[in-house]
């Protein structure tokens, strides 16, 4: 009886978990360049006596669905996504290197390119930094080119490219503020082969009806534990009362 319960215990407590990042995805689903959690989990023969074919549930997480979001034309030019695989750096708040696919920009008081959520974005030679009253045009490669957005020299100036990079999948992973980095804690190298498009914004790769039909899932999987474990409870004490009957 107590392998039974310990096997409902910790199926349930798995459900729970996998029931948590569905609906952590199903939270962001209007998150620009959000990338769903996945979760799985595999089971295991339990070990021991009298119990061969009995099996337990051990986490297995998979990591993230790095399936790319639609873009959406808004038609605003600080607004940009990539429109290949890959990510743009930003300063996480430690200070070091991360990498986001949540594109569009804004320009602070002392002209540096942050994230809208106030991560700096970073170059290839460290943050960019805008001068004042510049129009600032975005090319596919990241280059940030101003020009000044009144008067009669309208010369453009490259103020740097911003830091496009594409590493292996498997070598990255998100942490808890959402931002991506590399398992080695190094800084991802620059690829070439990452394409920026301005105008755009990548949606979040969340589908809601998926999302959902998943979390009906859980819940019926996880009242199943539930059951069985209230099962083995109720048979434990009618084992106990008949032996006090017979003793």
């Amino acid at each position: 009886m107590d392998r039974v319960l310990y096997l409902a215990m910790n199926g349930a407590k798995h459900v729970a978990w996998q029931q948590a990042t569905t609906s952590n995805n199903l939270a962001n689903v209007h998150t620009n360049g959000f990338k769903a959690d996945l979760a799985s989990f595999r089971a295991l023969r339990v070990i021991g006596d009298g119990a061969p074919t009995r099996t337990y549930q051990v986490d297995n997480t998979v990591g993230h669905d790095m399936s790319q979001g639609s873009l959406q034309q808004t038609g605003n030019e600080s607004d940009f996504a990539l429109a290949t695989p890959g990510f743009f750096a930003v300063q996480a708040p430690d200070g070091n290197e991360a990498y986001t696919r949540d594109g569009g920009y804004i320009v602070d008081n002392e002209g540096v390119m942050r994230t809208r959520s106030g991560l700096a974005i970073l170059g290839e030679s460290g943050q960019i930094v805008v001068p004042p009253g510049s129009r600032i045009t975005l090319g596919v490669d990241g280059t940030v080119s101003a020009s000044a957005s009144v008067g009669a020299d309208r010369t453009v100036q490259v103020l740097g490219r911003i830091k496009l990079v594409n590493p292996a999948e498997r070598a990255m992973y998100k942490g808890d503020d959402g931002l991506f980095r590399q398992h080695d804690g190094q800084d991802a190298p620059a690829a070439a082969n990452v394409q920026l498009k301005s105008g755009f914004l990548e949606a979040s790769n969340v589908n809601a009806v998926e999302s959902l039909v998943q979390m009906i899932s859980h819940s019926r999987h996880y009242d199943l534990n539930v059951k069985l474990m209230q099962t083995a409870e109720q048979n434990a004490r009618q084992a106990t009362e008949l032996l006090s009957i017979t003793g």
